[in-house]
């Protein structure tokens, strides 16, 4: 079963024509900055001849990923597109899955020879042609999240959605963050690797239920430091990311790093980043996803040894980045312990990134098969106290043929069909990747707003001069009443609230005197960049030719 997250765009059809290619590109792309905008390529593609259904539906497969702009390997595959449909073939997303890119031939582009001649003439020619632009681009957004630059940031400078939220995270939302230490109870301050880092799946499970094997599987190869076996053999936290070669980073290493989105993870201490390493190597698919394989979650006799960190607040922060989390279990490992049930809790707010495999369900025959499903689902309605049913993925994720004299053949083609229903969401991730980011922004900046709420209510409730002490710790104690106080009065939704023991557990290191009144400007910006700066963000990095 093939998990090419995009067709290969390194052939021989791009290299022998990747010079024509250059000098198209750097035609189109206006501002020499090695991304061609919706505008830039409204100018190029309309050379084509196509209708303008037929190029909207271009650049929809080509910027596949909702950049708002069309990087070279994207504005070739746009070329190849289009030559396709000069010769009457349908512009659809999988156009080119089942084509030969080595036989296509360059679009014919009428006028474009003469265009092209006319700038080889004009000296601005050269501002076009500059190699360092991109770089130049990525050193300035960069220097958006340095504490010295207090330049405001044009909405003319912004190249791209990604680019845009960076902009109103540092304008709009990190003053309100920082003013509330939204930090230091909910989520670490973001980063410029946090915007640029590729999209990650994260597994859970307790140990041996295929997490590892589920990984290998989809690489077909196994990564540095893999260990699979019967016992708990993965003892760490691995982030399996794409690299120029075959290597283990330490944790520690890997944290300090400004490049990682993992800086974050410096506040669980050294007792963690022991735990936790970066496996790196070269892999198509690890170009398009990172994957975090996880300890197994103790049962049994094993919850009586702690570990030496938080365990939970791993899970839930890794659940914080994380694009898609899979919860495997397997047919002999359905009950659900103390620990498990934690990590799962840590998951609230993020139950639509959630999804279940069954793993390893060809052990069973097709009438055990369907108690062990009932089990599960019994099991998992506990935990998630929802009356909604969850999506649960039946299949053998592994290297190994489908054993069918357990599960008959029907059995094998329900696997066959449920494994291909959990690849195409996989495969999905670097398409939605832009629509996640928006989405885990939004809901950032609901929490954030809600958050200072919360932290002005409190410092209002506290007396101008005597008890002091003795109102703090009232408040604490009845902290769950003073969230139902603040939804009342700003009519905000029970369910975007936090966790009232977290709360309480972090507030009772804080004076509450100490923080700050609710500044109207500062939520109102919040609101105004919900309500207005990102819509019209989307509007501008729309497709072109809507």
């Amino acid at each position: 079963m093939s998990m090419d997250i995009l067709p290969s765009r390194e052939s021989n059809f791009e290299k022998q024509n990747e010079k024509l290619f250059r000098q198209w590109f750097q035609f189109a792309d206006a501002d020499g900055d090695g991304r061609i905008t919706g505008d830039d390529a409204v100018k190029i593609f309309s050379l084509s001849l196509l209708s303008r259904q037929e190029l909207k539906q271009v650049w929809a497969v080509a910027d596949s990923k909702r950049q708002g702009f069309l990087g070279f390997k994207e504005f070739v595959t746009a070329m190849q597109i289009i030559s396709l449909a000069q010769k009457g073939t349908e512009v659809t997303a999988d156009i080119l899955k089942n084509t030969e890119v080595e036989n296509i031939s360059p679009p014919a582009m009428e006028g474009l020879d003469e265009l092209l001649s006319r700038r080889r003439s004009s000296p601005l020619k050269l501002a076009a042609e500059s190699n360092g632009s991109s770089n130049q681009l990525q050193a300035e957004s960069a220097q958006w999240f340095t504490s010295k630059s207090t330049k405001k940031v044009s909405i003319n400078s912004v190249t791209s959605i990604i680019d845009g939220l960076k902009r109103l995270y540092i304008e709009k939302l990190k003053p309100l963050e920082v003013t509330y230490r939204f930090n230091d109870f909910c989520s670490p301050i973001l980063t410029n690797s946090d915007f640029d880092a590729k999209p990650m799946v994260m597994l859970l499970g307790q140990y041996s239920t295929g997490k590892t094997t589920f990984i290998k599987h989809l690489l077909r190869a196994n990564y540095p430091g893999a260990h699979i076996g019967p016992e708990p053999t993965t003892d760490r936290f691995v982030v399996v990311m794409s690299g120029p070669d075959d290597r283990s980073v330490p944790g520690n290493t890997i944290a300090v790093q400004a490049d990682m989105p993992f800086s974050g993870l410096t506040r669980f201490g050294t007792a963690f980043l022991s735990k936790f390493e970066c496996s790196q190597m070269p892999h198509p698919l690890l170009e398009h996803i990172t994957f975090v394989d996880t300890p197994g979650v103790l049962s049994g006799e094993k919850q009586r040894t702690q570990r030496s960190y938080d365990f939970t607040g791993v899970t839930s922060w890794f659940a914080a980045k994380c694009d898609l989390i899979l919860l495997l279990f397997d047919p002999y490992k359905l009950d659900i312990s103390d620990e498990f049930r934690r990590v799962i809790g840590s998951l609230r707010g993020h139950d639509d990134k959630i999804r279940v495999v069954l793993n390893k369900a060809d052990q069973v025959d097709t009438q055990q098969l369907m108690r062990v499903y009932g089990a599960l689902m019994w099991s998992l309605g506990k935990v998630l106290n929802t009356p909604e049913v969850m999506r649960v993925y039946i299949g053998s994720f592994n290297d190994k043929p489908i054993n069918e004299g357990a599960t008959g053949p029907i059995g094998k083609e329900l696997f066959e069909k449920e494994q291909e229903d959990l690849l195409t969401d996989l495969k999905d991730i670097p398409r939605k990747a832009c629509d996640r980011r928006i989405n885990e922004f939004v809901k950032r900046a609901r929490a954030a707003t809600i958050h200072s709420y919360i932290i002005s209510h409190l410092k209002k409730e506290m007396p101008a001069m005597m008890g002091k002490a003795k109102a703090q710790q009232r408040l604490i104690d009845n902290l769950a009443d003073e969230f139902a106080k603040v939804q009342r009065e700003y009519h905000l939704p029970a369910g975007d609230f936090p966790s009232v023991e977290h709360f309480k557990e972090v507030l009772a290191g804080y004076n509450i005197d100490k923080f700050e009144k609710l500044k109207p400007k500062m939520v109102q910006s919040v609101d105004n960049m919900l309500g207005y700066d990102i819509p019209e963000l989307l509007q501008r990095f729309r497709n072109p030719y809507d």
